[in-house]
């Protein structure tokens, strides 16, 4: 009977309309930022921040940006990847022709080159929906794969098309070692986490999910429907752009057109669909989902001592993982984050049947 609210008055609005209400989630997730800025980084291996928490938080970002425009505004869009690819291109020309330019600046600017071209390519979303606007936010994928490729100042005149990034520094801070990198990208994280909890807590995102809903009545009640569809495009473009140029500079270091390949795209709508649509949580489940379980279903067979090699291994891996991805979406279509908010109401009268 831990979890209880019983004796928790609220006599202010302020008290009453705060994220967190209950006193017992205050103290979780201050203890779980705790864990995440202290411990984490003073207790993990260098192999477990780059290859597990830096992709994490890194695609964590990604799905919320994405979450922002799908499970809110309930938009269709195939084409993450491509303002990925934009934020990561943005980013790097800032840091390569502009002498002296700060990191956050650059991540900034990757940002807002991504809001440029999701708006360009949400207009269409004025005149169709579902499945054709899946289509026409994928035509960024393809349009930005293809500039990529063959406008050479996009990658600053390199011949491979590869381009890369060093000596990265925040306010004369290096950001070399994994456990500086990783606090970078919780950081991030969790300023974008807070910023867009509070916008779909107020009247924008309001707006976003009374589109969603129905559209027609939406307008009629007086939400103007280009306002809520381009403003929904532009949020989840910037915060897309801003994870993909971590994921260039932060993660990766060094990459090339394909690290934002339509692959990309489909693991962000996937993350979001697993983790729960129209849910601030379900972008962290989701991307745990995704990043964690492949990497476990790969040492499944050395850790139960099955003979296997290793193509077959990967194989039966990405066997299970479409499984389980449909065994989610048949028992629980609106994702983990309605299996962990279900489970905390069940806390909350618990030991009680009602």
């Amino acid at each position: 009977m831990l979890y209880r609210e019983n004796g928790q008055f609220k006599t202010t609005y302020p008290a009453d309309s705060q994220i967190l209400p209950i006193r017992q989630d205050r103290i979780a997730m201050a203890l779980l930022l705790a864990v995440a800025f202290i411990v984490v980084p003073a207790a993990s291996s260098e192999y477990l921040l780059r290859a597990i928490f830096i992709p994490f938080l890194i695609l964590s970002l990604a799905a919320l940006g994405l979450n922002v425009l799908v499970g809110y505004c309930g938009q269709i869009s195939l084409g993450s990847g491509a303002f990925m690819a934009v934020g990561a291109y943005v980013a790097y020309n800032c840091q390569a022709r502009v002498e002296g330019m700060p990191l956050i600046v650059s991540l900034l600017a990757g940002g807002l080159g991504a809001t440029v071209l999701g708006v360009a390519f949400g207009i269409p979303s004025l005149r169709i929906k579902g499945l054709y606007l899946a289509v026409a936010t994928l035509a960024a994928q393809f349009f930005v794969d293809w500039a990529c490729l063959r406008l050479k100042w996009v990658t600053n005149d390199s011949t491979s098309g590869s381009v890369s990034v060093a000596n990265l520094n925040l306010f004369g801070v290096p950001i070399e070692s994994p456990q500086s990198r990783y606090l970078l990208c919780l950081a991030v994280v969790v300023l974008f986490a807070l910023v867009t909890k509070n916008l779909v807590r107020g009247h924008i995102g309001r707006s976003w999910m009374a589109m969603r809903d129905m559209d027609v009545a939406a307008a009629v009640i007086g939400i103007r429907p280009m306002h809520a569809k381009l403003s929904a495009f532009a949020v989840s473009s910037f915060i897309i752009g801003v994870a993909g140029a971590l994921w260039g500079f932060v993660h990766l270091g060094s990459w090339e057109p394909a690290a934002f390949g339509i692959n990309r795209s489909f693991d962000l709508l996937f993350m979001v669909i697993i983790g729960g649509l129209g849910s601030i949580s379900g972008a962290f489940f989701g991307a745990a989902f995704i990043v964690v379980l492949p990497l476990l279903l790969d040492k499944l067979p050395y850790w139960t001592g099955l003979p296997m090699d290793t193509a077959t291994a990967s194989h039966l891996a990405l066997m299970i993982f479409g499984a389980l991805i449909v065994f989610f979406l048949i028992k629980e279509p609106h994702g983990l984050a309605r299996l962990w908010a279900t489970a905390k109401e069940k806390l909350r009268l618990w030991p009680f049947p009602h």
